[in-house]
Parts: C-alpha cells; structure tokens; sequence
C-alpha cells in the first residue's frame, strides 16, 4: 500500500467528507469566492466542517446517558477593514453556497463593483500533531461501558468515605476545509477524546469533591489502566484533602501556585490580553507595549500550537494557517500577540496560526492554543520552604477576569496554609485576587517542574468554546490578595 503525504491525505478524506457527497470540488469553491471579491473586500474564506461526537457518562454506578451526534456544515465570510460579513448553513450545496456568498460580498462600503482574480489554487504549509483516527471507533460500546465501571470499582476501593462516583468519557472526529480568496486550501483531521472523573466523599456528615481527568488527540486507548488509576487516585486524594480543610485566612500574602493545572490562572489573566483583538482595539492591559519589559526577570511565556497530541493544539488553524510556537513574553519582556488574519492585517503584522472558532457557525477571532511559562531554575521545595507565612495554591477550579484593567479572580479547589516553609493543613473557600500584569512583575520565584496540564481546558471568548492546554511550573507570587473565609 502506497500512503500519502499526511497534507494530501488530510485534503483527500475533507474532500470525501465535505465535498463529494454533496456534488462539489474546488471549482465550485473558486466560484463561489469570485462572486464574494465582485464587491470590494479585503479577505474573503469559505470554511466547511463534519464533526461526529459521542458521550457516555456513569452516575450511582450506572452508566445513565450516551449520546451521538453528527454535524455538518459551511460558513462563508467577507471581510472589509474591520467589518465582517458571515453567513452559514449546515445545507452544503452549490445554491447553498452562492446564496452565502451574495449575501457577505455586501459588507463593502464601496458602490462600485470590481472583478478581482482569486487566487491559482495552492495547498497550505501543515504539520502533522496527531493522527488521523476517528477516536470514536477506536473502542467499541461495550469497553467503554466497562471503562467507566473500572472507574466507578477503583474509586469506591479506594477509600470507605467514597459515597458517589460519576464519569464521562467523551470522544469527537473533527474534519475541516478552509478555502480562502487568496487561492490556499487546507484540510485538517481533528480527534479529540476525555475521560473525567468527579468523587464525592463524606465524613462525620462533611462531603468534599474532588476531580480530575485528561485527554488529547488520539484514540481511547490511550486510557489505561495505568492512566485511569492514576486519574481516580487525584480525585480521591482531592476530596479527602478537602474533608481535612480549614476555612482559608484572608489578607495580603505570598502565594505559591503549583505546576501544570495552575496555569489556568495565566491562560484567563494574562493570556487574554495578548490576544490581538484586545491589542487592536487598545482595550487590553498589554496594548501598545511591545518591547517593553511586562513581567520579572525569568518570566517567559509561550503560545504554543505545535505540541503532539495535545488538546490545544493544530495542524492548521480555522484559517488555514500552520500552527507556530509563539513567544509573547521572553524573560520578562513582551515579544507580540497572539493573531488571527483580519487583526494581523490591520496590525501590520503576519497571522500566527491562532484563528480559531468554536464551529463553521461561528466567525474566527485570536484565540490562545497551549500557553504556557517556562520553568526556571528553582526545586518546588525550596520555593513552598520560603514561604513564612502564605498560601500553595495546587489546584484551581473556576476564575474571571476584566481584559481592559487585568483583574482576577480565581477560586483554589485544593490549598494549603504554609508557616515558616512547613505546610501546616488544607484550607477551603480561598480566592486568588489580583491583576495579570501586576502578578507577571512580582514572580520572585520560578521552578524547575514546568509541566502542562493533564488535556481538560476549554476556553471561553464572546460565546465560542474551544479546546485549549495550560501550563506553568511551580511558582511564587508576592502580594497577591487571598480572599478567605476566616
């Protein structure tokens, strides 16, 4: 068997998805993208989408629901200066097409008409991530049940206090084309499977919950035994850690966040106001700042949309661009943006692979891949034993914050109360208060553990979800406002 470079392979199984059954080839495309660029526009894309998507999820030692779902469709966009036209249908026919196309070409401002050439067909850069599997087949209905039942067995064997067990195992087989105006296709096959674990445990009348879980992109048999046991063993441990805890002190104090998971609180407060809309617009902490120093000395954070396997990353973005490594702040100066084409061009500057959108029913916008902090050169230990009086943070639950001022706000799902560089007990109820950019210059110390989080993030912006990793090593923070309940 002869196999095909993983770019064409990826084209041929959009094309089979996507485009055959419904009659279409490019031709259809470039007929379509012509009658967009008969009206003045500056950018103009046509985005077709098939996902197949399957849950399952176990409750009271029953696995109570399974769904499955198939979507398809196309969304077609024009853009002008700073407008966007969209329109999309999940009917991908010819007529569909053109009447989507005469519909978006009207966002010009212009009355007069011009013919613009689209561009000679040309297939887009890629990477090859992942493979190019259908998660959902990798496993067949009645292991995945059983999956879920070694779940609930290993839970429950773990500790007596364990009163209630509940899982979900989600898989999803993402295929997506992107035709821009400029003549470039690009294909990519996306699988994405999950596997999460929630426990409750009870004692002396106190319940506490605790979770964990992970995923990637690849099939379900990456979730071993091994790696099950190692998921119900966090969320275990979590609960009973909660069930011990006191309420949190509150005040002014060094706190030390812990690697992997924790970089959550960066992905909302730091992160967001590098994207290149905010910047654009001037409404992010970090506008106009480029070259400037934003964060301590050791502080260098990445966007990085070419890690294998990895929930947040790309072969190529909701646009058609490779996915890159990007360094936003490199040891404590801020190097750029995050972007997506329609702010790359305003900005003067190149796309960086971060156009992202949640579905072909929704327009893409800058939107953050894997954002991590590298480490630096500190034990963990050595960093928890200088705190004298404060807070290790090792695990976040939810959190907001503003993008104009920077401010957080997020609440810790496992603490601890630290004296004179000695953990002293688990606390409940803190909250992590602060600013992002304020928080970036008093780093003061940066471990050596840099690790990414287990594949569970989903990032919110303007009502789109998308997948996405986080990641930092252990690291402390000077000043920040813990809000608690003592």
């Amino acid at each position: 068997m002869i196999s095909r470079e993983p770019t064409i392979e990826r084209l041929a199984t959009a094309r089979q998805l996507l485009l055959e059954p419904f009659g279409l080839d490019e031709t259809h495309l470039a007929r379509a993208l012509a009658e967009i660029r008969s009206h003045q526009v500056d950018d103009a894309d046509l985005y077709f989408q098939y996902t197949r998507a399957e849950g399952w999820s176990l409750e009271e030692g029953i696995v109570k629901t399974g769904s499955f779902s198939i979507d398809q469709g196309v969304g077609v966009r024009a853009v002008s200066g700073e407008k966007t036209a969209f329109a999309y249908s999940d009917d991908i026919s010819e007529a569909s097409l053109l009447d989507a196309a005469r519909t978006v070409r009207s966002i010009s401002s212009a009355t007069q008409t011009r013919r613009v050439k689209v561009g000679v067909q040309k297939i887009a850069q890629s990477r090859s991530l992942y493979p190019e599997l259908d998660p959902i087949s990798t496993m067949d209905s009645t292991a995945k049940v059983e999956l879920l039942g070694k779940v609930e067995k290993l839970a429950r064997a773990k500790d007596p206090r364990v009163v209630q067990v509940m899982a979900g195992l989600a898989s999803e087989y993402d295929v997506v084309m992107v035709a821009r105006a400029d003549g470039t296709l690009a294909a990519d096959v996306r699988p994405l499977v999950r596997l999460s674990v929630t426990v409750i445990a009870e004692q002396k009348g106190r319940r506490e919950v605790g979770s964990s879980g992970g995923g990637g992109r690849f099939g379900l048999a990456y979730f071993s035994d091994e790696q099950i046991t190692q998921y119900v063993d966090e969320a275990v441990h979590s609960a009973l850690v909660n069930l011990e805890s006191r309420p949190a002190p509150a005040g002014v104090m060094t706190v030390v966040l812990g690697s992997g998971w924790p970089g959550v609180l960066f992905h909302e407060a730091v992160g967001h106001g590098l994207e290149g809309d905010f910047n654009r617009k001037g409404s992010s902490a970090f506008s106009g700042r480029i070259g400037q120093r934003v964060a301590a000395k050791g502080v260098t954070v990445l966007d990085d949309g070419t890690i294998p396997d990895r929930r947040g990353s790309l072969n190529v973005d909701d646009e058609g661009h490779v996915s890159q490594r990007n360094v936003l702040i490199e040891d404590g100066i801020l190097k750029g943006y995050i972007q997506d084409s329609m702010n790359a061009r305003l900005m003067g500057v190149k796309p960086t692979g971060n156009g992202r959108r949640e579905s072909y029913a929704h327009i893409p916008m800058p939107r953050m891949t894997n954002t991590y902090m590298l480490g630096g050169d500190k034990d963990p230990q050595e960093i928890i034993g200088s705190i004298k009086k404060g807070l290790y943070a090792s695990n976040f639950a939810g959190g907001q914050v503003d993008i104009t001022s920077g401010k957080f706000v997020f609440s810790a799902s496992e603490a601890y109360w630290v004296e004179n560089g000695k953990i002293q007990y688990p606390v409940k109820g803190a909250t992590i208060i602060g600013s992002g950019p304020e928080s970036l210059k008093h780093i003061s110390m940066i471990g050596n553990d840099m690790r990414l989080d287990s594949g569970v993030g989903t990032c919110g912006k303007e009502g789109q979800s998308v997948p996405v990793g986080v990641g930092q090593p252990t690291l402390r923070i000077d000043g920040l406002t813990v809000g608690g309940t003592a």
